[in-house]
Formats: C-alpha cells, structure tokens, sequence
C-alpha cells in the first residue's frame, strides 16, 4: 500500500488540483436550485433520514438516487484503475475524461432543473474520489474534508505534547483544504457569474488532464 512518505510530487500537485475542482463543483450546487452539497455524502444522508422521518417520499427517493450514483462513480472508477497500487500506467485519464463528460451533460439539465444533472455531478464526484483514494491507498479524500481535518486536529494534540508528527503529511492536508476553498470561492464567483456553466470549468480541468494523461501513458507503453 502507498503511503504519504512515498507518494511522489506529481500525485500531491494532482491531489491539491482535484480539490479544487471539487470546492468548485460543491459551491454551484450549494448555491443552486437545490441548495445541497454534491462532492460529500454526510450531509445527503442526513438528508436522506430527515425525509424519511418526514415522510417525504419524493425526498427521500431523490436522495438515495444522489448516494447511489456517488457510489455508481466509485464502482465504475474501481473497475477501470482495479487496484490501489500507485502506477504511472493505470488508467486514471479514462476516469478523468469521464468526470469531465459526466459535469458537461449536468450543465444544461442542472440550468433546466432537472434532477438528474444532480446526479450525474454527484457521479463524478464519485469518480474523482475513488481515483484519489485507490491512487493513494485510501489516505486521500479530495471531495470532504471530515477525516482530514480530524487528522490534523490530532496532529496539532500531538503537537502541542511535543510528540513527533509528519511534517510532510501536515502540508498535504493543508493544501488539500485549502485547495478546496479556494475552489469553493471560484465556484461562488462563477455561479454568479455564470450560473451553472461554472461546471465547464471543473469539466475543462479533468478533461485536459485526462487527455494530457492518456498522451503522456501513450507515450511510454512499457508501463504497466
């Protein structure tokens, strides 16, 4: 399993680049028709329980479709990179250029109001997030930052007991959440701006990346 210590600078730069595409992506939904998070699952399944202690039916079927298709990202993200071996190979610019066309078929059913562009946002979202976490042996998250900032919190405790703490680890973290409102504060303005459109963005970003990746994998077919 890859650790923190071994990933290399490519994988943290990629990490911090995510994330803000995931601030982005997570601003216009909040800031849209529905009012709700899109790139974490917490809030939606407290969503989830509160129509179903409410009997909202239409609520609580719209918010399981959100969960499953978060979780239909993440099936389809494992079953294209396979396993959580960091390899220069696996196919993370197919999962990226899937991201990029699933926010793209959101725009126009999200300005329309239509639910389903919620969850095809909330699929890529899915996509991002399992990539991130196979490609890191589940130490990253680039979509919610619960854990992340339960580790620093403990790495601050230790810290402050003048116990050892992985400095390097402390800087990824940071960058991660900081990465992720500075994309928060882009997706505020975009939305403004351009209301929903303001997903091309995020759109543009994987997919240039995915196709920069697949090129460069292209490039040098000896890796695995």
């Amino acid at each position: 399993m890859t650790t923190l210590a071994k990933l290399p600078r490519w994988v943290l730069a990629g990490g911090a680049l995510l994330a803000f595409i995931a601030g982005i992506i997570n601003a216009t939904g909040f800031l849209g028709v529905q009012h709700q998070g899109i790139t974490h699952l917490t809030g939606t399944t407290t969503l989830l329980g509160i129509a179903l202690g409410e009997h909202d039916g239409a609520g609580a079927l719209h918010f399981t479709a959100l969960i499953g298709a978060f979780m239909a990202g993440c099936v389809i993200s494992g079953t294209i990179i396979q396993d959580s071996t960091l390899r220069l190979g696996r196919r993370y610019g197919v999962v990226l250029a899937l991201e990029a066309i699933l926010l793209v078929l959101a725009v126009p059913l999200l300005t329309h109001a239509d639910a389903i562009g919620d969850y095809l946002a909330s699929a890529a979202c899915g996509l991002q997030n399992a990539m991130v976490s196979t490609y890191s042996g589940a130490v990253l998250r680039t979509t919610h930052f619960s854990g992340t900032l339960t580790d620093l919190g403990i790495f601050l405790g230790h810290r402050l007991r003048g116990l050892p703490v992985d400095a390097r680890r402390v800087r990824l973290l940071l960058a991660l959440v900081l990465s992720f409102l500075l994309g928060a504060t882009a997706g505020a303005w975009l939305f403004h701006t351009i209301a929903y459109r303001a997903l091309y963005i995020p759109a543009a970003l994987t997919g240039a990346t995915g196709v920069a990746y697949a090129i460069y994998r292209h490039l040098r077919p000896h890796q695995p």
